[in-house]
């Protein structure tokens, strides 16, 4: 069997930021709340984020980005803790609050700290206490790379999915 070798194809514009969020977009993701208490005030904050992923196992690394434009990222970084809940299909209006900027995204949101004090969302089906150990710039956002201080499974339930620009659900084949 032999395999024939195909150049990469050429583009002469560049990428346009549609067609990547396009494209991109077919990768479905899961939804977290990074939450917080602000530094200044104790005040609960947070955002949704949809890039997340683990990166090491030892030592307990995550990974998320960050749009430079959020006005929330600050609030959270902010705080010596944060905790990134893993939302449940169930939450799916919590969600929308979280990446809508200028709400009260704790409006009707119940929680309880997690061991270093940083909100766990009632409903998350799971939690991730972190802290910042590296913000990397990289375009448009910023890449956190977070270190883990402990963490839970929290209720059952499926997660809550985003493809395509939508919520979806899972389903086991």
């Amino acid at each position: 069997m032999s395999s024939t070798v195909v150049p990469p194809m050429s583009r002469s514009a560049p990428v346009e930021p549609r067609r990547l969020r396009t494209v991109a977009g077919r990768f479905t993701t899961g939804v977290v709340a990074v939450t917080a208490l602000r530094g200044c005030d104790g005040a609960p904050v947070g955002l949704a984020v949809n890039s997340f992923t683990s990166v090491s196992l030892d030592p307990p690394l995550v990974l998320f980005c960050v749009a430079r434009t959020s006005s929330s990222w600050p609030d959270v970084r902010s705080a010596d803790r944060f905790c990134v809940n893993i939302l449940g299909e169930g939450q799916r209006d919590l969600s929308t609050r979280f990446a809508t900027s200028g709400t009260d995204k704790f409006a009707e949101a119940f929680w309880t700290p997690s061991p270093g004090g940083a909100p766990v969302l009632d409903g998350s089906i799971g939690w991730i206490e972190c802290s910042v150990e590296e913000e990397i710039p990289a375009g448009d956002h910023d890449v956190v790379i977070a270190r883990v201080h402990d963490l839970d499974t929290h209720h059952e339930d499926a997660p809550l999915l985003f493809f395509r620009g939508l919520y979806g659900r899972y389903a086991q084949l």
